[in-house]
């Protein structure tokens, strides 16, 4: 990379994944001395060419938590079933309470979604889709389900395959 060009959030270079921290919460525990603060981070891990992971990681500093749940979130990466720039299938992710319909959009809408769910989408690869989020708005249940729903797709061929459908010549 050229000395002084910054790399703004859309370009990368090959293989290269890009992190995304949906959300930082800090808790606190009373001791003798005073309180004690830990951060929890919900990070997301996508390489925008069909595979994306998340994770929560923990640690007494902000940092800390960021880097643990970065590299937890590489380990935990998956691969995306797509067609062309969107989802093959409209689909419902479920988690706990939360649940995110996810819809195949025409070329040119973009992704349509909030918080956790446009973390995700985004970092996948998925350029066109319409997503809905349905009852618990917790960040790491959003995210949860909507990876559930990414790993529901099917393409045609795959859904073929499973039915052991006879090729028609």
């Amino acid at each position: 990379m050229k000395p002084g060009f910054k790399r703004n959030d859309t370009q990368k270079s090959p293989g290269e994944a890009m992190e995304r921290v949906v959300q930082i919460n800090r808790t606190a525990k009373v001791v003798k001395g005073g309180r004690r603060f830990s951060f929890s981070a919900l990070v997301v891990v996508g390489d925008r060419d069909g595979q994306v992971g998340y994770a929560l990681g923990k640690a007494r500093e902000n940092a800390d938590a960021i880097r643990k749940a970065t590299e937890m979130a590489r380990r935990s990466m998956v691969k995306v079933t797509m067609k062309d720039r969107t989802i093959p299938h409209e689909v419902i992710g479920r988690c706990g309470a939360s649940r995110v319909m996810l819809k195949p959009a025409s070329k040119g809408t973009g992704v349509i979604a909030g918080g956790g769910a446009r973390a995700v989408l985004d970092l996948s690869g998925v350029r066109d889709v319409l997503a809905k989020s349905l009852g618990s708005t917790s960040a790491l249940n959003v995210v949860k389900a909507t990876m559930n729903g990414l790993m529901q797709l099917r393409s045609r061929e795959e859904t073929e395959a499973l039915r052991q459908v006879a090729k028609e010549v």
